[in-house]
């Protein structure tokens, strides 16, 4: 019987509970002896000038291996051509070029402009305080107005500081036929990635080869990326990534800062390592999210939406990293779960003086849901329609699938309404409306509010891309598979081996899992995107299958039997005669007879295409009315992926995911004065969410699964973070409208729920 589907316990918990992960920093490899330290020089101000760099002093200072800066990277070749035709300017290419150090012009607080590469850190803190770096401050632009007036641009060359364009103003007649139409501007305000491990690099550069361990989602991008870089034939790079501390789509690759410290090492010929400081991780590390929405949404009294138009404004930081992506995928999803028959969106990327942006779980697809999902309730407010109804009446019926979107998706299958009954009955929907009206007649101080969002996300959005996984069965029994997905906290090992089991019958306590060292595994994508089950789960499972045909045809030899007479018992990992167990033959034996290298089998799954994972979430909240403070009483949620393979593993993605969910509407927010100043750069000023924030959530089952992949998954690992922000930013607005309240931006924090409603009060 197959293990698919069962409560396994995750194999890699004893370890991590135990002795603990091995991050970057904590790696003791021969390789790393007596590595230098490196420590950055960033710019304090946000935007200016460089007009001169003196590094005498630094050079001086006890432990000083050397002092670096632009003007030594005289060993990296020029960066590529502008590209040609298209609007979107390419991250590394024309005027919108990010250099690996500033030399000329500074452009956010944090920017990197020189390195002390040290014996130990404490003096290398020390020594980079001596650098002295002369500024000529310039006007700074830290907010999407700033940017849109263009009265100071961050880039020569350029006449604006918009970056990317797509799409326009919604058609003259889209919202013809609208009995009612509403509008709203609304912030999904910038995030800090917060991963428990920061970035961190390890680099040594011997005998003409760069080996780099880098806290990483994907060590084959990076390999690819450090190539490009450097100049280098990616053969000569070897990229590994230990255990990391997290990732949520900002260790995609390697950024800049792990660039020069791979740099370093090969320009001093020394091992040298960098782990970043939380404070450094807050101002320097890509951050999330940051767009403004403009939306407009029409349709018919008795419920019907007729019409969406939603106007994306991204602000991107000081450099567009990913181009016009974000704001792509945001229109891409901006219908929602939604069957509308006119929806339009436009887009435009912003260059501020802040700290890029870059992905971020869910990266595109979280903010489209909160657009859409406030203006539901919106438009469900106006006509005066429990938001509940609405949502009913307009998600896309169980029939229409597979189902063209408005917006431009193909989405895969679904069964919006049952998510949303499902989730309606889980919460007591009615019994809590009642409890609410209860609470308003009495006029109690503690009001209830209700919050909810229908969502539909798109996973695997690169699945052109494949993935790769390879298979070998050895002679003693034991089964080794090489993944191209890299694991940081998902839980690949344990999934990856209850695959080889369900399929072949070994045990999972016999499966060795292995990914993320380019040397092993040189062709892989990695993971970001709620990708690696999907692609890389479905690569390996090719490959055990490739596997079994292999041991089906040596097991016959064996037996002396026809290979259509022979069947594998997965529960117990024999190979018999069909019906006749007495006959049987161990993977050993198998394994054995077909010589040393045993069975071994390599898929490139590259025919995959995207999923779209849906689901239905209800807050409950209770705000104080006096204070504005907030309580996040109750979260229900179903989150449909397809097929479960572990179930374990699936609540845990989706307690992270609905917790960063609930952070970005109650708590978090990335802060910058007028001066561009970050105002949230230590954990004391930025409020990241904790335990004793959070209720126990409860969390409902439903599956529906894909056609478009043999295991019938989508992704899991962003799905609470797309539902939850909206259905909490709903619940806290939900509690205070019938104080007049219509719409209160995230975070809802007290001071902003207390304003709102003093506001509605004309106090």
């Amino acid at each position: 019987m197959s293990i698919l589907g069962t409560r396994v316990v995750r194999t890699e918990d004893p370890k991590i509970l135990t002795v603990g992960g091995t991050y970057v920093d904590d790696l003791r490899e021969p390789e790393l002896q007596g590595a230098a330290r490196v420590i950055f020089v960033r710019s304090p101000i946000a935007h200016a000038r460089i007009t001169g760099i003196d590094t005498e002093e630094a050079r001086q200072a006890p432990g000083v291996v050397a002092v670096l800066t632009a003007a030594d990277m005289d060993d990296l070749g020029p960066p590529p051509p502008p590209t040609e035709g298209g609007e979107a300017p390419m991250p590394l290419g024309g005027p919108w070029q990010e250099p690996l150090l500033a030399f000329d012009r500074v452009r956010h607080v944090g920017e990197p402009v020189a390195i002390v590469v040290c014996d130990d850190s404490y003096s290398g803190a020390d020594a980079a305080e001596l650098v002295s770096v002369d500024y000529e401050p310039l006007d700074p632009v830290v907010t999407i107005d700033d940017a849109l007036a263009g009265s100071t641009l961050l880039f020569d060359g350029t006449d604006s500081n918009v970056a990317v364009t797509a799409g326009g103003p919604a058609d003259a007649d889209a919202f013809d036929g609208c009995e009612v139409v509403v509008e709203q501007t609304i912030v999904n305000q910038r995030l800090a990635a917060l991963p428990m491990e920061g970035r961190a690099v390890a680099a040594t550069f011997a005998d003409g080869k760069l080996t780099a361990w880098v806290s990483t989602q994907n060590a084959q991008i990076a390999r690819f990326i450090l190539a490009g870089a450097f100049g280098m034939d990616p053969a000569g790079i070897r990229v590994v990534a230990p255990d990391v501390g997290g990732g949520f789509g900002a260790k995609v690759g390697i950024d800049r800062d792990g660039i020069i410290v791979a740099w370093a090492a090969r320009h001093l010929g020394r091992a040298v390592r960098w782990a970043e400081t939380r404070s450094e991780n807050l101002v320097a590390m890509t951050q999330g999210r940051a767009q403004r929405h403009a939306i407009k949404i029409g349709g018919t009294r008795d419920g019907r939406i007729l019409a969406y138009h939603l106007d994306v404004i991204q602000d991107t930081g000081a450099y567009p990293r990913m181009t016009g992506f974000l704001a792509m995928l945001t229109s891409l999803m901006s219908a929602g779960a939604y069957d509308i028959p006119k929806v339009q969106t436009a887009a435009r990327t912003v260059v501020t003086n802040t700290t890029p942006i870059s992905a971020y779980r869910g990266a595109g697809r979280p903010e489209a849901t909160a657009a859409i999902e406030r203006a539901v309730d919106l438009f469900a407010a106006e006509i005066g329609m429990d938001p509940a109804e609405v949502r009913r009446i307009n998600v896309v019926a169980s029939d229409k699938f597979p189902f063209q979107s408005p917006s431009g998706a193909l989405y895969d299958s679904g069964d919006y309404v049952s998510a949303l009954d499902k989730v309606l009955a889980g919460a007591g929907y009615q019994e809590l409306r009642a409890e609410q009206a209860a609470r308003r007649e009495r006029g109690d101080v503690v009001q209830l509010g209700i919050g909810l969002s229908s969502y539909v996300e798109i996973t695997a959005a690169d699945a052109a891309g494949g993935e790769t996984g390879r298979l070998d069965v050895h002679d003693d029994g034991t089964a080794t598979v090489y993944t191209g997905s890299s694991a940081h906290g998902q839980g690949h090992h344990t999934t990856w081996a209850m695959l080889v089991e369900s399929e072949l019958g070994i045990g999972m306590d016999k499966v060795t899992v292995i990914h993320g060292d380019t040397d092993l595994i040189p062709l892989a994508v990695g993971t970001y995107g709620s990708r690696s089950l999907q692609l890389g789960g479905v690569a390996v499972q090719k490959a055990a299958w490739d596997v079994k045909d292999q041991a089906r045809a040596v097991a016959a030899d064996m037996m002396e039997a026809s290979e259509a007479d022979l069947e594998l018992d997965a529960e117990t990992g024999l190979w018999q005669v069909r019906g006749d167990p007495a006959t049987g033959r161990s993977w050993a034996e198998v394994a054995t007879h077909a010589g040393a290298q045993g069975f071994t089998a390599s898929v490139n799954y590259t025919e995959g295409t995207p999923t779209f994972p849906f689901g239905a979430h209800v807050a409950v909240v209770e705000v104080d009315t006096e204070t504005g403070k907030v309580r996040l009483a109750r979260h229900i949620t179903v989150d449909d992926a397809g097929t479960i393979i572990s179930p374990l593993q699936a609540e845990g993605q989706r307690h992270g995911g609905i917790s960063q969910g609930v952070a970005q509407a109650l708590l978090e927010e990335v802060v910058y004065d007028s001066q561009g100043n970050p105002q949230t750069g230590t954990l004391v000023d930025y409020a990241a969410i904790s335990a004793p924030d959070l209720p126990s959530f409860e969390l409902l089952r439903s599956e529906t699964p894909t056609p478009v992949n043999a295991l019938g998954v989508k992704g899991i690992g962003e799905a609470g973070t797309i539902g939850a922000t909206p259905a909490v930013q709903n619940a806290v607005i939900d509690a205070v409208s019938h104080l007049g309240v219509r719409h209160i931006d995230m975070p809802t924090t007290p001071s902003r729920v207390w304003a709102a409603i003093n506001e509605a009060r004309g106090s």
